[in-house]
């Protein structure tokens, strides 16, 4: 028996014979307990490896793989109504550098989620009947493009981030002022505006 230590990708895991403690029959409570879920649990406690379950599991695109990956499984044998049917977006807030000014940081922010919009076009881009317009500096302004070109189609997006946390916490650790901290995620900060789009 294989055990994944470290492995958080949910495909790698179930083609190559990996232990996976099935918790997949807890897919409908997730379901019912509403629109935002915040999974809060120690490090190396299985959240990532959580994400990329759920985005196998609600991904259109991979729709044709489902029985391969989730047959064998709880959630194999009673699938919900939401299986493969959205759009799904993923950040990885962990890839985001937190040094250098608050520009730099900002940048960052705006680089990563551009870089994972631009993914999400090509990964859909037979799917979407709108082009998604990106703008290098304002990742806003990219991500209300892709939310309007997903509102164009049947289906709805959705968005899973990972270590949600990890670059404030950064800022935070490496001597920052608290100011870098909350012109980042208070008032009219960045991430609060992404959130709010």
């Amino acid at each position: 028996m294989k055990f994944p230590y470290g492995l958080s990708d949910f495909a790698t895991l179930i083609q190559e014979g990996y232990f996976y403690q099935d918790r997949t029959d807890r897919i409908p409570v997730l379901e019912e307990a509403g629109r935002q879920l915040l999974f809060i649990r120690p490090r190396r406690f299985g959240k990532s490896l959580l994400l990329s379950m759920l985005e196998h599991y609600y991904d259109l695109n991979r729709a044709a793989q489902f029985d391969a990956l989730f047959g064998h499984l709880a959630i194999g044998r009673n699938p919900t109504p939401s299986r493969n049917q959205y759009f799904v977006m993923k950040w990885d807030f962990s890839l985001i550098k937190a040094q250098g000014e608050i520009k730099d940081i900002e940048a960052a922010v705006h680089q990563h989620l551009n870089d994972c919009i631009r993914e999400f076009a090509l990964r859909y881009q037979e799917r979407l009947a709108h082009r998604i317009e990106l703008h290098s500096d304002n990742a806003l302004s990219s991500w209300r493009s892709a939310l309007m070109a997903v509102s164009q189609t049947p289906h709805k997006l959705y968005l899973l981030i990972d270590e949600y946390d990890n670059f404030a916490n950064e800022v935070l650790m490496t001597g920052r002022k608290q100011d870098y901290y909350e012109t980042l995620l208070y008032g009219e900060g960045l991430l609060k505006t992404v959130f709010k789009a």
